[in-house]
């Protein structure tokens, strides 16, 4: 197993590029994560992961074919996304973002740009069985070492697809779903009322909200109830709820 030293070698620059470049890791279709549990729950869950990092002797044994090398605690720290990582940092392959089943749920992101916030919809996603969650327009990037993290695993479990508004529209179709839009209007029903049992349900930005474009291709409009004088929810929070009350009208 080699042993790394310099920030010029090409595995620290290739695994450094993955974390803090987006076009790069699309190029290379791979993306960086960082820490023993994730690269654990990555072997268990089946990911093709093409190189790891150790910052010091491996914790444990890897499947044959899998690159291996480790380095210095400094030099970990100048790879890694976190701060004071001990590592490992490791490399996985992207999956294929295109969902072939059928679909009986779905939670749709529009213009939600913040890592933090989609990763969280993603965990609250695979725990609540939600079949497919889409991102359209301009949402932050899920291979981004942020999203990632805050998706606690579920990057490798959650079906996840980009896509425009001719594709949610055809997913919702094709699959039978009724397509609400979240929204703070006069026409929209209180959740508690709306049969969720096979929808679709879109959710913007907490600034702006869904677009006037993805609300004309909805059936309906859908309400959290609130205080008065409350504010909006963030998306991570919205969507976690409108993905409880889909969850429990299943069980």
């Amino acid at each position: 197993m080699e042993h790394i030293t310099s920030r010029k070698n090409r595995i620290i620059t290739h695994l450094k590029n993955l974390s803090a470049d987006g076009a790069y890791r699309r190029e290379k279709g791979e993306f960086v994560c960082d820490g023993e549990k994730l690269l654990q729950e990555a072997m268990d869950l089946g990911a093709s992961i093409t190189a790891v990092l150790w910052g010091g002797e491996p914790s444990f044994e890897l499947p044959r074919g899998i690159e291996q090398y480790t380095c210095p605690p400094e030099l970990m720290q100048h790879v890694s996304p976190l701060k004071n990582s001990k590592g490992p940092v490791f490399a996985v392959q992207m999956r294929r973002c295109k969902y072939e089943g059928a679909v009986e749920s779905a939670v749709i992101l529009e213009n939600v740009q913040d890592p933090g916030n989609v990763g969280t919809v993603l965990r609250t996603a695979s725990a609540m069985k939600v079949d497919l969650v889409v991102l359209t327009r301009d949402c932050a990037d899920i291979y981004n070492p942020k999203t990632v993290r805050s998706t606690m695993g579920a990057i490798f479990r959650q079906s996840v697809i980009e896509t425009d508004l001719a594709g949610i529209k055809s997913i919702a179709s094709e699959n039978g779903l009724r397509l609400y839009g979240a929204a703070l209007s006069d026409a929209a029903e209180d959740i508690r009322d709306v049969d969720m049992t096979r929808a679709a349900v879109a959710i913007g930005s907490e600034g702006r909200g869904l677009s006037k474009e993805l609300l004309s291709l909805c059936d309906g409009q859908i309400i959290i109830p609130m205080e008065a004088g409350s504010e909006s929810l963030n998306a991570a929070v919205a969507a976690s709820v409108v993905i409880w009350e889909m969850y429990r009208r299943k069980t």
